[in-house]
């Protein structure tokens, strides 16, 4: 597979808060050949990054950042690199190449820290656009993404309108509820509590890897379903051979070091290790922000000046981004006068359906790419096939591979 992986300066772009950044560097990968009217951009998730395929030594890191949707992007595969040119960079404010809080600030010599300017998913769609300029590429075939990363996606159908065909938000809404936003609050605490955070201001030392680790845990169960937890964890006690990462209680020492505290806890270590605590805060600062709405009166309205297909994706046990949410969105959509589809996946992964259920997610996108609404895997919320040889059949996703 022909893969390009850069950084490229943008020069001084300055962000929805007013304030600007004087080189902003946005780290890509790009996977194909470009022929004018096959790019497909992928939009990563909260703490991906541009290492969307193809495995390789050199960039591989632990975690969702190793190649994340490798079962879905390459030759052959869902969207297809032999068909498209595909496209994933990095946002402003991460940790994986493109600037943010780690970065040098140019004026002082010295990482940004919390000097980074607040970004938001508006800024990420921004930075997208100049590196696709950059890149030569004048129009998308299609956009995709996976939970922030589909609020990635519904920004470009916003800001971007005529420069994009289609729109594949999957396990994405218009906004995050107040559940999620507290679950967010109470782990940017974690961060910003941890004494080695120190105002964020710890490149050089000790970083708040505690903090950092129980933020993440909290991210990590919204993203997993009670069924999903029951049939991997139950209440079994961890092996003989785990060892707690955390202090515990004097009373701990009676009672068990279950299997779940153990799977949480060698997550969050893992995590610690690949990514920056600011870049957490930042991030999810901006996810939480999100409004589809914000600056129009309705979702609809923001929609209005984009005539293309959408594809809205969703799971059944995903209550970090319901199927509800996902089915407002669509409507959304048809009210804006987009050709539109939901397809719901029966799955009881969780919200973490969308990486690992590569068999359920990619016939539908792969259809959708290929044929719009049209696409015979595509099947709509209201139970009927939107296409194919025009028959009916169960709004459920294939079985997985």
């Amino acid at each position: 597979m022909n893969v390009e992986r850069d950084a490229v300066s943008l020069g001084t772009v300055e962000f929805e808060c007013g304030r600007s950044v004087p080189d902003l560097e946005v780290a890509y990968e790009a996977y194909g050949e470009f022929t004018g009217e096959n790019a497909v951009l992928v939009c990563h998730a909260l703490t991906g990054s541009q290492h969307v395929a193809g495995h390789d030594r050199e960039t591989d890191t632990a975690g969702q950042a190793r190649a994340w949707w490798d079962d879905i992007v390459g030759p052959g595969k869902a969207i297809d690199t032999t068909e498209y040119y595909v496209v994933c960079a990095n946002v402003p404010g991460s940790c994986y190449g493109t600037t943010g809080p780690p970065a040098e600030n140019p004026e002082t010599g010295e990482p940004y820290g919390t000097e980074f300017p607040p970004v938001t998913v508006a800024d990420w769609t921004k930075a997208q656009r100049l590196l696709l300029d950059e890149l030569g590429v004048p129009h998308l075939h299609a956009v995709t993404g996976g939970s922030v990363g589909g609020m990635n996606v519904l920004e470009w159908g916003k800001q971007h309108p005529d420069h994009v065909e289609k729109l594949v938000p999957i396990a994405a809404a218009a906004r995050l509820d107040p559940q999620c936003l507290a679950l967010d609050a109470i782990a940017r605490r974690a961060i910003t509590t941890d004494p080695n955070w120190q105002g964020g201001e710890y490149y050089g030392e000790e970083p708040p890897r505690d903090g950092l680790a129980l933020a993440r845990q909290v991210g990590h169960v919204m993203y997993l379903s009670k069924d999903s937890m029951d049939r991997k964890f139950g209440r079994r006690a961890a092996g003989r051979d785990a060892v707690r990462s955390f202090p515990t209680d004097p009373a701990g020492g009676f009672f068990p070091y279950r299997d779940v505290e153990s799977y949480l806890d060698y997550n969050a270590e893992r995590f610690a290790d690949r990514f920056d605590a600011n870049s957490y805060l930042y991030l999810t600062r901006a996810m939480d922000n999100y409004d589809l709405a914000e600056g129009f009166d309705s979702d609809a309205d923001a929609l209005a000046a984009f005539d293309g297909e959408v594809l809205a994706m969703s799971f059944t046990a995903d209550w970090h981004f319901t199927v509800e949410q996902a089915a407002a969105l669509a409507d959304a959509a048809r009210e804006a006068g987009a050709e539109v589809a939901h397809h719901v996946v029966d799955s009881d992964h969780g919200h973490d359906a969308f990486l690992v259920e590569p068999g359920n997610v990619g016939p539908p996108l792969s259809d959708f790419l290929a044929e719009g609404v049209a696409g015979t895997a595509v099947t709509d919320a209201d139970g009927a096939a939107l296409g194919g040889d025009g028959s009916c059949v169960p709004a459920r996703a294939p079985d997985a591979e």
